[in-house]
C-alpha cells in the first residue's frame, strides 16, 4: 500500500515538503470553497523534487474537458509526469450553486468527460459529438484543436471519486482509479466487488486498478483526537438536502442515520459548532485514524487487507506543527504496519513520536 498525505491550501507547502522528506509516495490535493486543486498543485510541484501529486478532485462542473485537459498535460509536462488526475462530479448543490451548471445525467456526463480528456491527452485532434459535449459544437464553429504540451512520456492516470454502486462501475470501467471517503475496512469488498463489475465491463481486472483512500487522522487520545476531525465531518452532512446528500447515506449505512440528520439541522440552522459537538465519537471512529501510533497501524493494516493499494492520511490540527507531526506519526505507523517500502523516518524520530 503506498502512503500519501491531503493537504490545505495555506499548509500545503509545509506538509508536502515534511512528506517528501518522509519518503511519502503522494500529496493529495482537494478543491472546494477554501481554493482550487490545480492552483496548488503547482505551487507544491515547484517545491518538491520527487512526490506524487493527485487531485482530489477537480469538479467537472467547474471546467470544460478541453481546460481540464489541458492542466494535466501542462502539470505532466511540468512535474515531469508526476500528476494523477482526480475527477469528480460535485454534487447537486456545488455544481448548479456555485458553477451554475444543472446536475443532470451526472455519470453520463463523467463518461463523455473522461473520453475527450483521454483523446486531449493522446495528443489527438479532438472532434466529440456527444450527448452532452460536442467539440466542435457546429459545423461552422472553426477547426477542432489539440493540446501541443510536451508529454511526460509516463501517462497521466485518470482517477474518479464516486460514492454510489453506480458511479462505482463507471469508475471500474473508465478510470484507472477509484477514490474514495468515509469507507470502513468491511465496507472495502463491496466496493471493490462494484468497482471489478465496471472493470470487466472493459475486460480488465483490478491488478493494475488504484483504490486509493483518504481518512482523517488524529493521533492522541481518540476523543482528543476526533474533534478537529468532527468540525470536517458536519459540513459534509450538513450540505444540501438530506435526500440528495450522499454523506448522509453513508452514514446511515453504518447506523448513524438519526445522528447525521441531528448533525445536518443543527449545520443548517447556522449552530456550526453545536452540530460539530453532535458528530458521534464512534462514527468518525469508524472513519477515521484516531489514537495513539500502535492503534493507527493495527487500522492501517486493516485497510490494506481489505484491499486500498493507496491511503491518504488528512491531518486537521489548527496548527502547521501539529499538522506536521501528524505527519509524522502517520508515517511511524505505515512503517510500524510493515505495509510496503518504508517511509525514511528513524528509530528515534519513531520514538519520541510514539511518546507524543
Amino acid at each position: 500500500m503506498r502512503l500519501g498525505v491531503s493537504v490545505s491550501y495555506l499548509k500545503a507547502v509545509a506538509l508536502a515538503r515534511e512528506a517528501e522528506r518522509l519518503g511519502y509516495d503522494f500529496v493529495l490535493v482537494p478543491e472546494g470553497f477554501r481554493s482550487d486543486a490545480p492552483t496548488v498543485l503547482g505551487l507544491i510541484a515547484g517545491a518538491t523534487e520527487r512526490i506524487g501529486l493527485v487531485s482530489g478532485v477537480m469538479q467537472l462542473p467547474a471546467r470544460s474537458p478541453g481546460v481540464t485537459a489541458l492542466t494535466a498535460a501542462t502539470l505532466d509536462s511540468l512535474t515531469g509526469g508526476r500528476f494523477s488526475l482526480g475527477l469528480g462530479v460535485s454534487n447537486p448543490d456545488t455544481s448548479e450553486g456555485w458553477y451554475g451548471t444543472r446536475f443532470d445525467q451526472p455519470l453520463a456526463r463523467m463518461r463523455e468527460y473522461v473520453e475527450i480528456v483521454r483523446m486531449a491527452l493522446r495528443r489527438e485532434t479532438v472532434r466529440y459529438n456527444g450527448e452532452h459535449f460536442r467539440l466542435p459544437p457546429t459545423a461552422r464553429a472553426g477547426e477542432p484543436l489539440r493540446i501541443f504540451a510536451e508529454p511526460s512520456g509516463k501517462g497521466v492516470p485518470i482517477l474518479q471519486a464516486a460514492v454510489g454502486p453506480a458511479s462505482m462501475r463507471l469508475c471500474g470501467e473508465i478510470s484507472d482509479g477509484w477514490i474514495g471517503v468515509f469507507r470502513t475496512p468491511e465496507q472495502l469488498p463491496a466496493v471493490l466487488s462494484e468497482l471489478l463489475a465496471g472493470r470487466r465491463r472493459a475486460g480488465n481486472d483490478l491488478k493494475s486498478f488504484e483504490v486509493l483512500l483518504t481518512l482523517p487522522i488524529g493521533v492522541g487520545e481518540p476523543r482528543d483526537a476526533a474533534r478537529p476531525v468532527a468540525a470536517y465531518l458536519a459540513h459534509f452532512l450538513g450540505m444540501g438536502d438530506r435526500e440528495t446528500n450522499l454523506y448522509q447515506g453513508i452514514a446511515a449505512r453504518l447506523g448513524f442515520e438519526e445522528e447525521a440528520g441531528q448533525v445536518r439541522d443543527r449545520y443548517r440552522s447556522g449552530d456550526r459548532e453545536g452540530a460539530a459537538a453532535a458528530v458521534p465519537l464512534e462514527f468518525i471512529d469508524q472513519i477515521a485514524l484516531l489514537g495513539p501510533v500502535p492503534r493507527i497501524a493495527r487500522r492501517m493494516r486493516a485497510y490494506a487487507e481489505a484491499g486500498v493499494t493507496a491511503l491518504s492520511v488528512t491531518p486537521f490540527d489548527a496548527a502547521v506543527d501539529e499538522q506536521r507531526a501528524a505527519v509524522r506519526a502517520a508515517a511511524t505507523a505505515f512503517a510500524e504496519a510493515d505495509l510496503g517500502a518504508s517511509p525514511q523516518i528513524d528509530r528515534e524520530e519513531i520514538e519520541h513520536v510514539r511518546l507524543v
